[in-house]
C-alpha cells in the first residue's frame, strides 16, 4: 500500500513529521526534502525473502540525492526479516538495470561479493526504530520464517528539494513518473503537490 498520507489523516501526520524530515536532509547533506511516497510493507508469516535490489532504479529523477527511512510498527527480530544492508555500496551508484528478481538476488549478490561489501543488518528493532539507506543502497530482507508475527512496516521516501524529474530509463521509471510525480515531465522541478517539501 502506498501514499497512505493521502487518505488517512493520522498516517499523514506520521509522514509528515519533521524530525524524520529532518534526519534525512542532513543524511543527503540537503536543507530541504520531498516526499516521493510513502509505503507500508507488511510480511505476513511464512512471507518469503526481498531480493537484493536498488531502489533507485525505479525512480525518475535526475538526483542520488533520495533517501528512505524505514521504520518497523511492531518489535522485530532477524526470524521475520531484517532489512539487510551491503554497507556503502550507495557510493558506485547504479549496478546494472535490474528490478527486484531472482535475477537481482544473483547478479548484486555477485557484485557485493566482488566488491567485498559488509553485510549488516540490526539484531533487534524495536517499534519507532529506524533505519534510513540511500536510494543506491543495495539491501534485502529475509523471509518471514515466524510461525504468527506480522512484520509490520512504514517506509518514507524522500529526495532533495530542487530535484528534476529525469527521462525514465526503463518501464518501471515510467511507471513511476505516472504513479508518484503529480503530472510533472521530464525537465520539470518535481514539486508536485504529491511531492511536499518538508
Amino acid at each position: 500500500m502506498t501514499n497512505l498520507w493521502r487518505r488517512d489523516e493520522e498516517v499523514r501526520q506520521f509522514v509528515f513529521n519533521a524530525e524524520f524530515a529532518r534526519a534525512a536532509a542532513a543524511l543527503l547533506g540537503v536543507e530541504r526534502v520531498r516526499i516521493y511516497h510513502d509505503q507500508a510493507l507488511f510480511k505476513e508469516p511464512n512471507g518469503g525473502f526481498t531480493p537484493w535490489h536498488q531502489d533507485q532504479y525505479y525512480w525518475p529523477l535526475d538526483t542520488d540525492k533520495t533517501i528512505t527511512m524505514w521504520m518497523p510498527l511492531v518489535d522485530i527480530t532477524p526470524e521475520m526479516g531484517m532489512l539487510t544492508f551491503a554497507s556503502g555500496s550507495h557510493a558506485d551508484g547504479p549496478v546494472g538495470s535490474l528490478r527486484i528478481s531472482d535475477e537481482s538476488e544473483a547478479a548484486y549478490g555477485n557484485y557485493i561479493e566482488k566488491k567485498r561489501f559488509p553485510i549488516v543488518r540490526a539484531e533487534s528493532m524495536s517499534a519507532g526504530d529506524a533505519t534510513f539507506h540511500r536510494g543506491w543502497t543495495i539491501h534485502s530482507a529475509g523471509e518471514n520464517t515466524s510461525a504468527d508475527k506480522l512484520r509490520e512496516v512504514m517506509t518514507v521516501i524522500y529526495f532533495a528539494d530542487g530535484a528534476h524529474v529525469a527521462v525514465p530509463r526503463n518501464d518501471n521509471q515510467v511507471a513511476d513518473l505516472e504513479a508518484w510525480l503529480g503530472g510533472r515531465k521530464p525537465g520539470d522541478i518535481a514539486d508536485s503537490e504529491m511531492n511536499p517539501a518538508l
